[in-house]
């Protein structure tokens, strides 16, 4: 109950960023997908309950039980690749200080539309249907709808900052720096990233 509005965005963001890196991968499995995909929508139900009343009880305990199930394995087994805005966000906050939460918001739909493409548009618009009832005429329809809504939810419905520079981020002297070192693990993600293509994921959620 005693959680701010500000870590209680962050804490959720977080969750659901756990639960999104084990969500978009290759793999044909349904249990875990569409366990991952409960997991997002409780928690975009839930949380803007418990930002507008934080002693919410059942509010509170579906984020709970939310967010035990993103980080325990679950709807990873078997199918997650390795992270990649994970380690995007980890130099954010170790070069710049900035809360872990915050970053992955800011950094995960722009990185979900750096990567959309004809092979990856399928992937992103059952996301889309799934977890957000969007519905389209094309796949890539959908898939741009889908990260538009996971930007509203997260800027809009949560008050998060929408961009770097929001978080106090004034210049791209670092990314070169940042974008090599979490290069390694991004090479071997859903969609594998370079250096080049990291540091132009900062440049996109500047």
């Amino acid at each position: 109950y005693s959680v701010s509005k500000k870590q209680t965005s962050a804490g959720t963001a977080d969750m659901m960023s756990h639960t999104m890196e084990n969500y978009f991968s290759k793999e044909n499995a349904d249990c875990q997908k569409f366990m991952a995909e409960g997991l997002l929508r409780t928690m975009i139900k839930n949380a803007p309950i418990a930002l507008n009343d934080p002693t919410n009880y059942d509010a509170r305990a579906n984020l709970m039980w939310a967010g035990t199930h993103a980080i325990n394995g679950v709807v990873g087994e078997g199918c997650s690749p390795a992270w990649c805005i994970h380690p995007m966000e980890h130099e954010l906050s170790a070069f710049y200080d900035i809360t872990h939460g915050e970053g992955l918001a800011i950094l995960t739909p722009a990185w979900m539309e750096y990567i959309l493409n004809d092979e990856t548009k399928g992937y992103i618009a059952q996301f889309a249907r799934n977890v957000f009832d969007i519905k389209g005429e094309t796949e890539m329809e959908e898939a741009k709808a889908g990260i538009e809504a996971l930007r509203k939810f997260f800027f809009k419905e949560m008050g998060m900052p929408k961009n770097l520079r929001e978080v106090g981020i004034t210049d791209q002297s670092n990314f070169e720096i940042m974008a090599q070192k979490a290069s390694k693990p991004c090479a071997r993600s859903f969609v594998s990233l370079s250096k080049e293509d990291i540091i132009n994921i900062y440049k996109k959620a500047f």
